[in-house]
């Protein structure tokens, strides 16, 4: 089973990915307070004197309680997550690339104060962040095509697995920004 769980504190905000095995614990240990979307994955186990067979449903989302956390989130900034926020696209000459064809551009370039933050950073294809060096896009005559934004703790879980769940999807999406459109 690839799929993975979206676990969720008491709150419903997303707090973690879990494998099949996770899941199963909590479920086992009765730490689970509420559960959302379909069946995942059912685990059998014995039999009893009657001949029935035990299984163990793993629902696609799964909510427990603990502390609810409510500093404000920002994700990592990481290329992998950068690169699936801007969809693989260069935001200069807006052609997709493949992550190895990708790098990093500081809009104000660190050389000259930038920041490495989501806000300063975008997705450029080799060739264009080469051809911009150290300068702003206004600089080196290069339109920005998409303003940088830090991904919200439900756009983050989303960019953070590559098999979300049509269920996951919908619970995640309903709880994305309006600045984003995601496919």
């Amino acid at each position: 089973m690839n799929a993975k769980v979206l676990r969720l504190n008491k709150a419903g905000t997303p707090i973690a990915w879990l494998s099949w095995q996770e899941t199963a614990t909590l479920l086992v240990k009765e730490q689970v307070i509420w559960s959302l979307g379909e069946v995942v994955h059912t685990l059998h186990g014995g039999y009893n004197k009657q001949g029935e067979r035990s299984q163990l449903n793993l629902p696609s989302i799964i909510a427990c309680d603990g502390r609810v956390d409510s500093k404000a989130f920002t994700p990592p900034l990481t290329n992998s997550l950068l690169f699936a926020r801007d969809q693989y696209v260069c935001l200069y000459c807006g052609v997709e690339h493949s992550s190895r064809d990708l790098s990093r551009d500081h809009v104000k370039p660190t050389s000259r104060g930038g920041r490495d933050r989501w806000t300063n950073c975008v997705t450029a294809c080799r060739r264009c962040n080469n051809r911009k060096g150290s300068k702003t896009p206004e600089e080196a005559k290069m339109e920005l095509l998409a303003v940088p934004f830090a991904p919200n703790r439900y756009e983050f879980f989303y960019l953070s697995n590559r098999d979300v769940l049509a269920d996951q999807m919908e619970f995640l999406k309903a709880r994305f920004s309006s600045r984003v459109s995601w496919s």
